[in-house]
C-alpha cells in the first residue's frame, strides 16, 4: 500500500545520533546527578568530531529560521530544533558538536543564548552573550562562553516531560497469561465494591517480589490493523497500592487451617478500584539518555490503538503501534504519520473513472516505549485527527 511506503532520507548516518539525549523523568534529579549518569560515549565523541566542522546546509534550515534564541524555561531540545530546522530530529548536525563551547550536550540551561551562525553555505548553533552589532551571517570569532541563569537551574528536555513521565509506568503490554496470573484483589474494607486512595483491600497470590505495586483492569488483546494476529495485551492502569500485611493461616479447632489473604492500601488512584483487579510490582523507572532520531532503515506499520477510550487522536495524545523491538523499533525513533489518499471519481472524463489520490504525510510520532511487538509513541504534530489503522514510516 501507498502509504506506507519508504520515505527517502538524506545523510541518515548522522540522525541517529544521541548526544542531546534527555533524560525521561530527570525532573526527578538534580541537574549534576543527571549529568553524571549520561557520560558522553567514545563513539558519540567521534561523530561529534566528524561533523564539528560541518554544520547543516542552508536549504535545511526553517524559512523563519531565528539569527539567535535564548534558552528559556519550559523549553525543550525538539521546541528549540523545530524553531531552526525543517527536520527537528536532525538538532546534531545543526549543533555542529560544538564541542569547544558544549562540554557536555546533555545539560543546556535557560539563558543560554543560541546563535545561528552562517558560513559558507551552512549553518551551525553557537552559544553567544555579546555579539557587538554583528548579525547572523557575519564571519564572527566566538569564545567560548556560557550565560547562566538564576530563575532556572535545570537542563531542558527533549520533549515535554509531562506528556510521557505518566505513560512510563502506565503505558503496559503483558504476555497473554502474565496478568492472569498476577495477584489479584479479592475481597475490600468494608464490603465495598469500589476503592479509593486511602481504602485497604485483600489480596490473593505472591506479593513477596516488591512492597510497591501498580494496578491494571483485566487487559485486552491488541490486533494488527492488518492481520489480526494478537501482538500483546494491553492492561488500563488504574493506580498503586502499598503491600501492608502479609498473607497468613487461621487454625481452625478441627485442626485444619484457612487462607487469611494478604493487604494492601490503596497509595493512589487513576481509575476506581474494585474486586477482580490485577497487581503487577512497580519497576524501577528507567532513565534512558536518547535524542529524537530516524530510524536507520525503512521501517512502516499501522496504529494499533488510541490509548485511553478515544475514537481519535491528536497532537501531544498517545498511540499504540503495530511494531516494535523485533522490527527496529526503538526509544527516540521519529516517525511520520500518513493519511490515506480518498477514492474519488474523476468528472472531467466522460467515462468518470474511480481515482484513487496519493497518500499525504501529516504529522509526526516520538516512539517512547517498546515493547517486543508494540510500541507506544506520543503525536507531535498533525494536521488532521488520527485513527487505528493510520500508516507510519520513517520520516
Amino acid at each position: 500500500m501507498t502509504c506506507c511506503k519508504p520515505v527517502a532520507a538524506s545523510k541518515r548516518s548522522h540522525l541517529m545520533l544521541s548526544l542531546l539525549g534527555a533524560l525521561i523523568g530527570s525532573s526527578l534529579l538534580s541537574a549534576p546527578a543527571a549529568a553524571a549518569n549520561f557520560p558522553i560515549t567514545t563513539e558519540q565523541r567521534d561523530t561529534a568530531g566528524r561533523v564539528a566542522q560541518a554544520g547543516v546546509p542552508l536549504s535545511e534550515l526553517s524559512p523563519n529560521a531565528p539569527d539567535s534564541h535564548t534558552v528559556k524555561a519550559g523549553d525543550t531540545l525538539w521546541h528549540i530544533s523545530s524553531l531552526f530546522l525543517k527536520s527537528p530530529w536532525r538538532w546534531p548536525e545543526l549543533w555542529g558538536m560544538n564541542m569547544e563551547q558544549i562540554r557536555n550536550p546533555h545539560l543546556i540551561y535557560p539563558g543560554q543564548v543560541l546563535l545561528l551562525v552562517k558560513v559558507d553555505g551552512r549553518a551551525r548553533l553557537q552559544l553567544a552573550q555579546n555579539l557587538g552589532g554583528a548579525t547572523a551571517s557575519s564571519n564572527v570569532r566566538l569564545s567560548p562562553q556560557i550565560r547562566s541563569s538564576a530563575v532556572d537551574k535545570s537542563p531542558i528536555t527533549s520533549l515535554p516531560l509531562h506528556l510521557i513521565a505518566p505513560f512510563l509506568n502506565e503505558a503496559v503490554v503483558f504476555d497473554s497469561d502474565a496478568l492472569n496470573q498476577a495477584p489479584r484483589i479479592v475481597a475490600a474494607q468494608e464490603g465495598r465494591v469500589l476503592l479509593s486512595r486511602g481504602d485497604v483491600a485483600y489480596v490473593r497470590g505472591d506479593l513477596s517480589q516488591a512492597r510497591e505495586y501498580r494496578l491494571f483492569r483485566q487487559p485486552k488483546p491488541l490486533l494488527d490493523p492488518g492481520t489480526r494476529e494478537i501482538l500483546g495485551y494491553e492492561a488500563g492502569y488504574l493506580g498503586t497500592a502499598e503491600h501492608t500485611r502479609a498473607a497468613d493461616e487461621q487454625k481452625l479447632p478441627d485442626g485444619k487451617t484457612r487462607e487469611v489473604p494478604a493487604t494492601i492500601t490503596i497509595t493512589s488512584i487513576r481509575q476506581e478500584v474494585g474486586v477482580g483487579d490485577r497487581l503487577a510490582p512497580i519497576p524501577p523507572r528507567e532513565f534512558t539518555s536518547y535524542a529524537p532520531h530516524s530510524p536507520d532503515k525503512p521501517i512502516s506499520g499501522q496504529l494499533v490503538s488510541i490509548y485511553g477510550e478515544a475514537l481519535t487522536a491528536g497532537q501531544n495524545q498517545i498511540v499504540a503501534l503495530n511494531r516494535g523491538a523485533r522490527d527496529g523499533v526503538e526509544r527516540g525513533h521519529v516517525l511520520a504519520l500518513w493519511r490515506a489518499g480518498r477514492t474519488v471519481i474523476d468528472a472531467t472524463d466522460p467515462k468518470r473513472p474511480e481515482l484513487k489520490l496519493p497518500d499525504e504525510r501529516h504529522g509526526l510520532l516520538f516512539v517512547f516505549r517498546v515493547f517486543e511487538r508494540v510500541s507506544y509513541a506520543l503525536i507531535l504534530s498533525v494536521q488532521e485527527p488520527v485513527k487505528p489503522g493510520d500508516a507510519f514510516s520513517q520520516p
